[in-house]
């Protein structure tokens, strides 16, 4: 995600706009200026036309680092969105290109009601995430969280919210979908893997089954994860609100139409797992007991939270973590009995091989 700085010539190359330099060099507007000028900007005027007052309000939760390469295209596709009523909450976690400036710039043109911009933890993306999660001061009916590098497709926000507000407001709600994979000039190379079984606590325990980035949930998920607190050792904030809605009874829709362009690009801190080579660095990183390291870090959180687990979510999750202390055959029986699973056959038979090397 995020992005050394670089020279204005590639700025304006990485944005898809190629100006020609027809002026000496000492006529060249400053490195800003010259961005600013060939930033597609998407006016919201005409969207402001539409009936707000029964609309629900989506907080978009948007988190940036050196964000300047791909953040206009991802604001101008969070303007054209069929679901009107939104503001993005913009952490920045300490980026020293041009995202401060992009943010601002397009704040000038939206409004102050449709961006705030703040200081992030600095602390990595998942707490960044976090901290925008556990801000007190956001006010919306939903929140969706966004990355800085990808592009929503014009109805990801109204899919979202047209099945959020079929499931009563008093429990706790995650929407997540399907991606379109995109290279880095929003070409199409694939799609994300499709998912067929249901969302659960007992897949929440070793996998995710949406991104983050197209996630969204109702306010009843929001305030599962304020209790929680913004300083649990979780690996990633979706992974981590995935575990959280669905260990505390809350309901998760995987939706198989991709709402999301998922960029993939050489700075990306997760990619998509797609493909042989992929594949190949997964099985090579189990072995180096990532897989184990990310279990205990999952399981000392949701111990934190064990009290508002269900009891049935509590004696699985006891299970789980038992099983992976004991030996060999025992922990493949204590596998079992759990019902733990991952959502392809390829998925379960390394975590049957995680539990042989004592790497679950």
């Amino acid at each position: 995600m995020g992005q050394a700085q670089q020279k204005p010539s590639q700025q304006v190359a990485d944005i898809g706009v190629m100006r020609a330099r027809r002026a000496p060099v000492a006529e060249l507007l400053a490195p800003w200026e010259e961005f600013r000028r060939v930033i597609p900007l998407v006016k919201l005027q005409s969207l402001m036309q539409w009936p707000q007052q029964k609309v629900p309000k989506v907080a978009i939760l948007l988190c940036t680092m050196q964000a300047q390469r791909f953040l206009a295209e991802q604001l101008n596709s969070i303007a054209t969105q069929t679901h009107p009523t939104w503001e993005i909450w913009a952490s920045d976690d300490g980026s020293d290109d041009h995202t401060h400036a992009i943010l601002e710039y397009y704040r000038s043109h939206w409004g102050v009601d449709r961006i705030s911009i703040h200081n992030g933890p600095a602390e990595g993306s998942t707490a960044n995430f976090l901290s925008l999660t556990c801000r007190a001061d956001i006010d919306a009916d939903y929140f969706a969280y966004a990355d800085q590098d990808d592009i929503w497709e014009s109805d990801k926000l109204e899919r979202a919210v047209t099945w959020l507000r079929s499931v009563p407001a008093h429990i706790p709600a995650l929407y997540g979908s399907r991606t379109l994979l995109v290279d880095a000039r929003n070409q199409h190379i694939g799609y994300s893997p499709l998912f067929h079984k249901g969302p659960s606590f007992r897949n929440a325990l070793v996998q995710n089954v949406a991104g983050g980035n197209t996630m969204v949930f109702n306010r009843a998920a929001r305030d599962l994860l304020r209790r929680a607190g913004e300083n649990v050792d979780a690996v990633t904030h979706d992974w981590w609100a995935y575990m959280v809605v669905t260990g505390c009874g809350g309901q998760v829709h995987y939706d198989p139409y991709p709402t999301v362009r998922y960029r993939q690009h050489e700075n990306n801190l997760i990619g998509s797992n797609m493909g042989w080579l992929a594949r190949a660095q997964r099985v090579k990183l189990l072995l180096q007991g990532r897989f184990k390291r990310w279990n205990d870090a999952n399981l000392t959180s949701l111990n934190e939270i064990r009290d508002q687990l269900t009891p049935e979510n509590r004696q699985i999750l006891d299970e789980f973590a038992q099983a992976r202390k004991r030996g060999v055959w025992k922990r493949l029986g204590g596998l079992r009995r759990t019902g733990v699973f991952r959502q392809t056959a390829l998925g379960n038979i390394g975590l049957v091989i995680a539990a042989l090397i004592n790497r679950l």
